[in-house]
């Protein structure tokens, strides 16, 4: 199994034909994966995310705007030298990619080099990774697009490596991390670029730390990563995160630079019902302080972050359907931003997923009402509905 985190199947016959033709020793097809030896092997992977959106008085002209987007279109590839050494290989189609779910990260048709991480993995309690890589965060960071409980997960203010690229993108860092699990206890420690150049004349280094602990059943996710619904699979679940991220001089501008930290508490709550149906409640609690003055503010160059608090609830019930193709899994999901300074956000969005194969295979419809965003700045009342697509191969 793969994904951009290690858990998708394979493209089977393209990546066979392809590495068979260049190697002298024939491969050994085992579970989708391409063996070149004892403990050697390469997987390889996708994930696409496709919607249609229509959002209220949105078009130049000032009239409902309609959209067929292409939110999110990825490669993904994993391997292991041997039974300690493994690698990660991810890549995202910059210019496909639109919306909340990217923040708008441009239009360029460019391929991006998502994940490059070199994996010491030595025991279940201890492992180092070091590359290109998802910081160590809450929740819905190490979630990515794909693994949310709602569609539209990136309405709360985000932090550095999901600002633009300026210091990381989608998540992503260069950096190291350690993590590991002991017992029920999870953690993930790391020091990263964060923000270059700008404010960060001095070269800090960016730390980034979560600690959870699973009170009920152990999620089960590849390294440090997160689900926010498991879909009953894994039985109860009620786990709390704790978040933490650190740079001096990481907001601001060169000439009026200021240092960021960040604090969140998350929540995963999961519930096997009698019936087999599943509820799922999933919260976030999150304080961001950006020591950022008025001058570097008015600055167009300024790499300014959130400063304020946010949070957001969300609640799902899995209606449990076993003779039919798929299950139905309705959703309510509430954000609000408080800024120390400038105008209060929030958005409600109220969904409907149909669950077909998990996270690999799901249709949605929602509808959104609200003025949140993933900068945390108040934008235009909007009303919007949209219908999504998101398949992993």
């Amino acid at each position: 199994m793969i994904n951009e985190r290690s858990k998708r199947p394979v493209w089977r016959l393209v990546a066979g034909a392809a590495l068979a033709s260049v190697l002298t020793t024939p491969p050994v097809w085992a579970g989708g994966t391409i063996e070149f030896g004892e403990n050697s092997s390469v997987t390889i992977g996708a994930g696409l995310r496709t919607a249609y959106t229509s959002m209220e008085d949105s078009a130049g002209s000032g009239d409902d705007s309609s959209d067929f987007d292409l939110q999110s279109l990825r490669l993904y590839m994993n391997g292991q030298l041997n039974e300690l050494v493994k690698f990660t290989f991810n890549t995202e189609c910059k210019g496909c990619v639109f919306g909340q779910d990217a923040g708008d990260i441009g239009n360029g048709g460019e391929v991006d080099v998502l994940d490059a991480i070199v994996q010491f993995e030595f025991s279940p309690e201890f492992n180092v990774w070091a590359g290109r890589m998802l910081t160590p965060a809450d929740r819905i960071e190490l979630n990515g697009p794909y693994y949310g409980l709602n569609w539209n997960q990136f309405t709360v203010p985000l932090l550095p490596s999901d600002q633009l690229g300026q210091a990381g993108l989608l998540g992503r860092d260069d950096g190291v991390t350690v993590w590991g699990n002991l017992g029920k206890f999870q953690y993930a420690v790391g020091a990263f670029d964060g923000v270059e150049g700008g404010p960060n004349q001095d070269d800090n280094v960016l730390f980034s730390a979560r600690f959870a602990y699973n009170f009920l059943n152990m999620e089960s996710n590849p390294g440090y990563y997160t689900s926010s619904t498991y879909f009953g699979a894994l039985g109860d679940i009620f786990t709390l995160g704790l978040s933490m991220q650190s740079q001096s001089d990481g907001t601001g501008t060169a000439t009026e630079a200021g240092d960021f930290d960040a604090i969140i508490l998350d929540a995963l709550f999961e519930k096997v019902l009698g019936n087999n149906d599943v509820l799922t409640i999933e919260g976030e609690l999150k304080s961001m302080d950006a020591d950022l003055t008025a001058a570097a503010i008015a600055d167009p160059t300024c790499f300014c972050l959130f400063d304020g608090d946010s949070s957001f609830f969300t609640a799902a019930y899995l209606i449990n359907t076993p003779d039919t193709f798929g299950r139905w899994q309705p959703y309510l999901r509430y954000t609000n931003t408080e800024p120390d300074s400038g105008l209060d956000s929030d958005l409600t969005e109220i969904g409907l997923n149909y669950i077909i194969d998990s996270h690999n295979l799901r249709l949605n419809i929602n509808w959104s009402s609200g003025d949140a965003s993933l900068t945390g700045k108040r934008g235009p009342d909007i009303d919007g509905i949209s219908i999504g697509f998101q398949i992993q191969l």
